[in-house]
């Protein structure tokens, strides 16, 4: 009986111990991007770094700070209306940069400019927000004044390692972040309803008021974050790449109630960057 009753005891005592072993045996996980940081969204607990304080050129994930200013505007009216200018539309050709194919003389709302801004990564909807909620009597001027406030949102959230010159990532030089500030931006900016609304949609199809008066029909946007389609409970937030920023994404996840949220800049192709996310996701989740 006492030999059972002992036998019994290891048999207990070896399955703790080997119920035990998989929280012990999470570990750290290789990624590919330069640099990447995960944290948990609810109390901003760090739970992964690689180089997560080295400055590197953010690509459109920049666009993340962009939606958040605009957010950000008092008395703030997603409905109104913006007519759509030839600078916009020579900016984007001339720069060989993703857009949102706005037409030129459309009247677009607010709104509809920020699901062309986040989903297929619209420089012309970028330029158009910055020219509306800049101020100034040019459109020069407007427009640094719009990334003048992307910086003092920066300086407020107490980021010391990022600086912007650009509305949307294409940058003269002096645009540049870190894995942990670009999570903190994207953390602050999905407490924003609309945001959270945006970031997490696949697809959006506006309706834009032509010169006529007529209602034009754009054809769909595609939301560029393959993660909504291929991670369980993702729920945004956005892509970048460019020559120098290689290939970045800052994502969110929330499973069984609690939201990780992090980025990893300087990937090597957009299916990398994804493994690379979807990695430092599964490590949140396992380590929260």
């Amino acid at each position: 009986m006492a030999a059972a009753v002992s036998v019994t005891a290891g048999a207990v005592l070896a399955a703790g111990a080997f119920t035990a072993a998989p929280a012990q045996a999470v570990t750290a996980p290789s990624i590919v991007a330069q640099g990447g940081y995960v944290m948990n969204n609810a109390n901003g607990k760090t739970l992964y770094t690689k180089a997560a304080d080295t400055k590197r050129s953010t690509g459109s994930t920049t666009k993340i700070m962009t939606a958040k200013v605009v957010l950000a505007q008092s008395n703030l009216n997603l409905d109104k209306k913006v007519t759509i200018q030839k600078a916009y539309s020579d900016y984007v050709v001339a720069n060989n940069a993703s857009q949102a194919h706005l037409i030129v003389g459309d009247k677009v709302t607010v709104r509809q400019l920020l699901y062309g801004l986040m989903l297929p990564s619209g420089c012309d909807a970028a330029y158009a927000l910055a020219d509306t909620y800049g101020t100034g009597s040019t459109r020069a001027a407007r427009v640094k004044s719009f990334i003048s406030k992307m910086n003092q949102a920066a300086t407020s959230l107490g980021l010391r390692n990022t600086h912007f010159d650009s509305f949307d990532g294409i940058g003269n030089g002096n645009n540049y972040s870190t894995p942990r500030d670009l999570t903190k931006i994207a953390s602050s900016a999905l407490k924003s309803a609309t945001f959270r609304t945006v970031v997490k949609t696949k697809t959006y199809t506006a309706k834009t008021i032509t010169k006529t008066g007529s209602t034009r029909t754009m054809a769909p946007w595609t939301n560029t974050n393959g993660l909504l389609s291929s991670y369980s409970g993702t729920i945004g937030v956005k892509t970048g790449s460019g020559p120098e920023a290689k290939y970045c994404l800052v994502v969110a996840a929330t499973r069984n109630g609690k939201t990780v949220i992090g980025t990893v800049l300087a990937s090597t192709s957009i299916a990398q960057r994804e493994a690379d996310a979807k990695k430092l996701l599964n490590y949140g989740f396992a380590t929260i």
